[in-house]
């Protein structure tokens, strides 16, 4: 049976911490565009940081709690999980940004406690059944009070399927691995811009 390790749960708490900056839009304490001039400060301080990390010799203890093994000479995920929902902040309304947002913030860690894969395998069903679930229970309050409930429960299912799709599985392209950090966000809120399209 899948046990995640010590610091495996670390990484997926601090994943989960990350639901704090769509939360500051979602209580009301900053606007929209606030927000994703918050995404484009954020972005800047860990490519800083990743900079420094790649080609400064940059030695943290907290880069070797946090970061995978396939990590050490490639962008970090919590980079990429910054980038990515910097993108979705900058090209999606809130209300299909958001969700995507919460997929990777939320859905992503509660899929990693429930199970892993290799790179370029799949996670097994129970898993992504769970992380449907979640990604759809996560879309739905942002999707369909603005859009209405059939148009929006498709439109939260489509993304949720693309957000697990992205969970599910770490391909490598080009000896590269595409971390799901970087595309669960984009995946997800293209799956519900588009199905809006299609059934409005």
């Amino acid at each position: 049976m899948w046990r995640p390790s010590t610091a495996e749960i670390k990484r997926r708490l601090v994943h989960a911490s990350g639901s704090g900056m769509p939360l500051l839009y979602i209580l009301g304490l900053v606007e929209w565009q606030v927000l994703g001039y918050l995404f484009i400060f954020s972005s800047v301080v860990v490519s800083v940081l990743e900079a420094l990390r790649l080609f400064g010799n940059l030695e943290w203890r907290i880069y070797d709690e946090l970061t995978r093994e396939y990590e050490q000479d490639n962008v970090a995920g919590y980079a990429l999980y910054m980038y990515s929902q910097t993108a979705v902040a900058l090209l999606f309304a809130p209300h299909v940004a958001i969700p995507g947002m919460l997929m990777l913030t939320i859905g992503d860690p509660i899929s990693g406690f429930l199970g892993s894969a290799p790179v370029g395998e799949m996670k097994s069903l129970p898993t992504l059944s769970a992380m449907f679930a979640v990604c759809l229970v996560l879309a739905a309050p942002f999707v369909v009070p603005v859009v209405g409930l059939v148009p929006g429960i498709v439109a939260s299912a489509v993304g949720a399927v693309g957000a697990t799709l992205a969970d599910g599985a770490k391909p490598v392209v080009a000896g590269y691995v595409i971390d799901d950090n970087l595309s669960i966000p984009p995946v997800a809120c293209v799956g519900i811009a588009a199905a809006l399209w299609v059934v409005l």
